[in-house]
């Protein structure tokens, strides 16, 4: 499967580094209606702001009340009294290394633009690395990332108030008797998606237009950047497409025999099941020039993982692309990893999204699932499921993204597999451990993700995800 899997990890792929200044002819007479030059639009931003002690404890205190030092005695407690800050919509908790668990509760009300209002204290999941690159991943030796809880959609927001409490008897990553304590270097980041809309350049400055040596752009409304994303999808998409269509079952199967250079296994053709439509990253508007250039590839797709973003519910299907970018930012910029970590997002209306760059139809590695990253995809629903019901129409979207994806592979999705952990806090790395072809994240990694109530539907996605591939 030529067309599918990369050479090495860590090798880009030979298409990108092919890209000159000017673009093959080829591919600029493939270039989409949809990637006409557009108005620039501000990129997003985000703002982190440290957290300073608070005492003697959360629940002693009323909100806004200053600082001061917190009790020995006491578990330890840190936060940011209620303040004015620019617009954001998203809030996460980072901290300076990521081998320290955070054990304790995160909480923040937020003050919403559009009502003046400020919300309820909101529960923020500490996460502990559950969703992050493998632990000798090169991406994780970039000494940018950093430990994070997961991330909160609380929508357009103006004012921010946060606590944080060390669970009591824990240490800094070790339960450890006495006072209980927080991980160093803790920040608030709140994120604001920008307002890009679908495939423009979020921001122009400073970054070089697909063009010819003389400066003349080629390709309008498009940076290197983007350019280098997109390409990863030809001839799924023309370049600077906003979309991968959906096909039909046997217009799947042709168009990944022409992707493969007819080099498909005769195992694979028959169940590859129907492609879903594809939001692009150009689609959802994400800003190339955050993420690391060039691409990482496994050897192939042998499982995938069901994750729960844990961002919450409250969210417009409109604003799932926001939610993405917000997403994509907290990953990258507050997380420190290479790119987002999952390489598909589902919303609640079953809209599929491209996540890490590198190309729908190829192994992408992820930085998903801590030890299974390797020969794995992660797909994550965009929302929380602890205890709400997931969507018939996202749990839908599941079972036709993996009939298809899983079956480039030969994967059955009623089938199991074996995995090598690469080190985590379930399996030991090096570990040959036994796994659903569609597992959920709880089934590689000690965590509640994807929450109970999407885990209680992976047995009837698989069902009808191998249906879809026309399996008996």
């Amino acid at each position: 499967m030529r067309g599918f899997l990369a050479s090495s990890i860590g090798v880009a792929t030979a298409a990108v580094l092919a890209l000159p200044l000017a673009l093959p002819t080829p591919a600029l007479a493939a270039v989409s209606p949809d990637a006409a030059a557009a108005p620039v639009t501000p990129a997003g931003s985000t703002q982190s702001l440290p957290l300073a002690p608070v005492g003697p404890a959360a629940s002693d205190r009323g909100p806004g009340v200053p600082g001061m030092s917190a009790s020995p005695r006491l578990p330890e407690t840190r936060g940011l009294a209620a303040r004015d800050v620019k617009t954001f919509s998203l809030v996460g908790v980072v901290w300076d290394d990521v081998t320290t668990q955070l054990h304790g509760r995160v909480q923040v009300r937020t003050r919403s633009t559009a009502t003046a209002a400020w919300s309820d204290w909101q529960d923020v999941e500490t996460h502990n690395g559950e969703h992050a690159a493998d632990p000798d991943a090169v991406e994780r030796g970039s000494g940018r990332v950093r430990g994070a809880t997961a991330p909160l959609w609380v929508g357009e927001s103006d004012g921010v108030e946060v606590r944080v409490q060390a669970e009591p008897g824990a240490g800094t990553g070790t339960r450890a008797a006495g006072a209980a304590r927080l991980p160093s270097g803790l920040r608030i980041e709140l994120v604001d998606p920008g307002r890009s809309a679908p495939g423009t350049a979020p921001d122009a400055k400073n970054r070089r237009p697909v063009g010819d040596d003389k400066g003349e752009v080629v390709v309008p409304g498009m940076t290197m950047e983007m350019a280098e994303s997109s390409a990863a999808n030809v001839p799924h998409a023309p370049l600077g497409a906003n979309e991968i269509t959906a096909l039909d079952k046997a217009d799947s199967t042709a168009d990944a025999v022409f992707a493969s250079d007819g080099d498909l296994s005769e195992a694979a053709a028959p169940y590859i099941g129907p492609r879903p439509r594809i939001v692009t990253r150009k689609g959802w508007g994400a800003d190339e020039s955050l993420r690391e250039p060039g691409f990482v590839y496994t050897n192939t797709v042998k499982a995938a993982f069901v994750h729960h973003s844990a961002s919450g519910n409250n969210y417009d299907c409109k604003d799932a692309p926001a939610v993405l970018r917000s997403l994509y930012r907290y990953h990258v910029v507050s997380s420190g990893w290479r790119d987002i970590g999952y390489n598909f997002a589902v919303d609640k209306c079953g809209t599929v999204y491209e996540g890490r760059a590198g190309g729908v139809s190829k192994p992408v590695m992820g930085a998903h699932t801590m030890g299974f990253n390797t020969d794995s995809m992660g797909i994550a629903v965009i929302g929380t499921f602890t205890s709400a019901n997931p969507p018939k129409a996202a749990l839908d979207a599941v079972a036709r993204l993996t009939a298809w994806k899983l079956g480039l592979f030969g994967a059955d999705p009623r089938a199991k597999t074996t995995l090598k952990s690469g080190g985590g806090n379930r399996f030991p790395k090096g570990q040959s451990v036994r796994l659903n072809v569609i597992s959920g994240h709880r089934d590689g990694f000690a965590t509640e993700c994807p929450g109970k109530r999407l885990y209680d539907q992976l047995p009837p996605t698989r069902t009808s995800s191998a249906k879809l591939q026309g399996r008996p």
